[in-house]
C-alpha cells in the first residue's frame, strides 16, 4: 500500500465509509471463531452464490489471507486480506483489496463483535476507502448487498455450529 492511501486510511472520515451491521443468533465466542479460524473462514464468506479458493491463509497479526472469490457466473476475483488487529473476542482489523502489492483500492476493515443480554451477537464492519469515489463505485458494484449477503452466510454458518 502506497504512503498516500495509507495516510487517507488512518484519517476515518464519513464520506469514505460503508457500514453494515447484524444480529446473528449465536455467541459471541462462536461469531468470533468463524471469522478467526482458518478452517471456518472460507467456509462461509462471500456473497450468496460465490465460492472461495484459498491460495493461503494465516489469520494472525501480519498474517495474509489470499484468496479466490468465484461468481456463480465464473468470474474470478482475486483478494488479499491483511490482519493488522485480533483482540480476541470483540474486534478485528483488517485491510482488504485485491491480491497484487500496491492496490490503490485496497480498504480498511474493522469488525465489532458485541454480546447482546440474550446470547446474540452484535456484529458491525466499518468498511474506510481511500476516496469518496472509491467508496461509491464500491458501493455501485454491490458492496453493501453482497456484504449483507456474507453476512447471511456468516449467521447461517454459526447457527447450524450453534445446534
Amino acid at each position: 500500500m502506497t504512503s498516500s492511501a495509507i495516510s487517507a486510511l488512518s484519517q476515518w472520515s464519513l464520506d469514505r465509509e460503508i457500514v453494515l451491521s447484524r444480529v446473528i443468533d449465536a455467541p459471541r465466542d462462536l461469531v468470533f471463531q468463524a471469522w478467526t479460524d482458518p478452517r471456518h473462514l472460507p467456509q462461509w464468506f462471500g456473497p450468496a452464490g460465490f465460492k472461495i479458493e484459498t491460495k493461503e491463509i494465516d489469520v494472525r497479526v501480519g498474517g495474509l489471507w489470499r484468496f479466490d472469490m468465484i461468481a456463480p457466473d465464473g468470474t474470478l476475483y482475486p483478494n488479499r486480506m491483511r490482519f493488522l488487529r485480533i483482540e480476541k473476542p470483540r474486534f478485528i482489523e483488517i485491510d482488504h483489496g485485491s491480491d497484487k502489492d500496491e492496490d490503490p483500492g485496497m480498504f480498511r476493515t474493522t469488525i465489532t463483535f458485541e454480546s447482546q443480554s440474550d446470547g446474540k451477537t452484535v456484529l458491525t464492519m466499518r468498511q474506510l476507502h481511500p476516496t469518496v469515489a472509491q467508496r461509491e463505485a464500491g458501493i455501485g458494484f454491490g458492496a453493501v448487498e453482497y456484504g449483507y449477503q456474507t453476512l447471511d452466510k456468516l449467521a447461517a454458518y454459526v447457527a447450524a455450529a450453534n445446534r
